[in-house]
């Protein structure tokens, strides 16, 4: 449901599915710790593309710890970028939190695959 939310650009469920106070390392964070959502709200309100989007999660490792959950996987993206099919790979490393009752995503680690 995440990355599904991600890839279509549903800001609602994106937000409904995180923590408002979610943290982040990611490229586009430039090594700075991202802290909350507007960070990522910004990249969600950039107009889409046009073309269709594809992400795979590969070889998925799942801890749970009680009420915390982490997630380690390498996703794949598939785009058409200038005509061309491409793929991009990325490392992640997602924590989850039961809060309530129901999961909410917490923190990650985004860093492009070498």
């Amino acid at each position: 449901k995440l990355l599904v939310s991600i890839t279509r650009g549903d800001w609602d469920t994106y937000k409904e599915i995180c923590c408002p106070s979610l943290t982040c390392f990611e490229p586009e964070a430039m090594g700075n710790l991202v802290d909350g959502l507007d960070f990522h709200q910004y990249y969600f309100n950039l107009p889409g593309g046009s073309t269709p989007v594809q992400s795979t999660i590969v070889a998925p490792h799942i801890r749970v710890m009680g009420d915390t959950a982490v997630i380690a996987y390498v996703r794949l993206t598939q785009k058409i970028a200038d005509g061309k099919p491409t793929t991009v790979a990325m490392e992640e490393t997602r924590v989850w939190q039961k809060q309530m009752g129901k999961w909410k995503h917490v923190h990650f680690h985004r860093s492009p695959t070498r």
